[in-house]
Formats: C-alpha cells, sequence, structure tokens
C-alpha cells in the first residue's frame, strides 16, 4: 500500500518544550491510521503537521511526495481543502446553524451557487445522519451529534484525507460505537486516507488498519492491531493493558 503522507526524522519543540524527537511515521493511502499515546503525547501535533498548520525545526513532512516546507502560502491552502480535519470538540460556531456550520468551506472556498451548496449539505449531513438536524442550533444537540456535525464539515469538501482529533472523548459506549462505525463508514464512502487520534482502544481495534504509538516525541510502535497486540516493548504492553506496573512512568 503506497504512503499517503509521511513524516521524516521530525523535531518539534514549542519554546523549550520539545514535543516530537526524531519521530518518524507513515500514513498509508486509503487506510485508517490511529494514534495512541499519553496525554500530551504530542499526538495532535502530529494532525497539525499533516495539515500544514504546524512546520517542523528539523525533518520534514511530505504529503504525496511534496514537502510541505516547500509549498507557498497559496499551495499550502490548497492543500487544506483536500484534507478535512474534526477537531477534539466539534468547534463549530455557536451562532449559525448545524447547516450553516457544514456550509462554510463550500461557501469560503467553491464558487458553488447557494442551491449546490444546500444539496451538497442535506446529502453530507444524512451521510453522517443527521438528515433532520441542518436548522437547529448547535446547544441543541447531544454530544454525539456534535460530533457527527463536525464530521460532516471536515467531509463536506470530498476530502482525499480526514483527520480526527478525539473522536469518541467524553461519550457513552453506544455513541462511540455509532461514531467509530460512522468514522469506517465516511473512509469507504469517500474512499478516502483517515487519520485518528485516540485514547478509546476498543473503538481503535474496530476501526485501525494500522496503529502507531507516540512515546516521549517518537513512534515507539507501528503495525496492524494484532501486531501491535503482540508487540514486545514493556511500554506498549504497559498501555494497552492500563497498568500501574511497567516503564511509564506515573
Amino acid at each position: 500500500m503506497a504512503a499517503y503522507a509521511q513524516i521524516e526524522s521530525v523535531t518539534l519543540r514549542f519554546g523549550e518544550k520539545v514535543v516530537l524527537q526524531n519521530c518518524t511515521l507513515e500514513i498509508k493511502e486509503r487506510a485508517i491510521t490511529c494514534l495512541i499515546g499519553l496525554s500530551g503525547a504530542g499526538k495532535s501535533t502530529i494532525l497539525r503537521l499533516l495539515n500544514g498548520l504546524r512546520m517542523p525545526d528539523a525533518g520534514r513532512v511530505t504529503v504525496r511526495g511534496r514537502d510541505l516546507r516547500d509549498l507557498s502560502y497559496r499551495d499550502l491552502i490548497e492543500l487544506r481543502q483536500k484534507i478535512g480535519f474534526s477537531f477534539q470538540f466539534a468547534a463549530l460556531f455557536d451562532s449559525l446553524t448545524i447547516g450553516d456550520n457544514v456550509a462554510m468551506p463550500l461557501r469560503e472556498h467553491t464558487r458553488m451557487s447557494k442551491r449546490e451548496i444546500d444539496e451538497i449539505v442535506v446529502q453530507t449531513l444524512d451521510s453522517v445522519g443527521l438528515s433532520g438536524a441542518r436548522d437547529r442550533m448547535p446547544s441543541q444537540l447531544s454530544g454525539g451529534m456534535l460530533k457527527r456535525a463536525g464530521f460532516a464539515r471536515a467531509i463536506v469538501t470530498n476530502p482525499e484525507c480526514v483527520l480526527y482529533d478525539e473522536p469518541t472523548t467524553g461519550l457513552d459506549p453506544i455513541i462511540t460505537h455509532v461514531l467509530t462505525d460512522t468514522i469506517k463508514r465516511l473512509r469507504k464512502q469517500l474512499n478516502s486516507t483517515a487519520v485518528v487520534v485516540s485514547h478509546d482502544l476498543g473503538s481503535i481495534y474496530a476501526m485501525a488498519d494500522y496503529v502507531a504509538m507516540l512515546f516521549e516525541g517518537a513512534i515507539i510502535a507501528y503495525g496492524t492491531v494484532d501486531e501491535l497486540k503482540r508487540s514486545p516493548n514493556p511500554i506498549v504492553q504497559q498501555f494497552l493493558q492500563g497498568s500501574e506496573v511497567g516503564p511509564i512512568p506515573l
């Protein structure tokens, strides 16, 4: 399977704090890659590297073989239009209806007519199970519905890759299952690539084609779910088992 994107020997600092150090990761095209690791490990930062919102201090990030540092500002904007981003807390505008939130990327980045945009918004909301929510406000939706509205906005431009930041955090098992199935279905429907940051191992086991574990700024394990479960790395095993005993400092 070909690579959609590659992070190669990347180091990234926020001030004096080293977030990523000699981090290398390959994102396979048309697959779901899940990123796991401790809170604050830098998983969300990897998502922002992949769509050019962050640039590495050292190393390089390539998407379809193009080094993001070599892209002009206009090229970066075009790249981001091809990569959907579903934020951890949906990040919807409270003053806009769900339909207007979802329509925003089309209104900002295309010359489609209002009728064309309305048709796509209706289809997109239907694809995430929110066919009746177009005229509702974000405050009128449950947590799970807000997440799906965030999914809809991320995919409304028919992107080639979708980045999901903690899509199931804080939700009950039933809604978590619904969202996991939705991510799988959308990846197939769009024939796209997906990268998911999550702490929910059950959800990861159900959706991931590949899993990468980030620890102390670097990817320490990568493979299929079964390969990760068989990893001889004691750090990986401690994390997967949720054990207090092991090399991870508590």
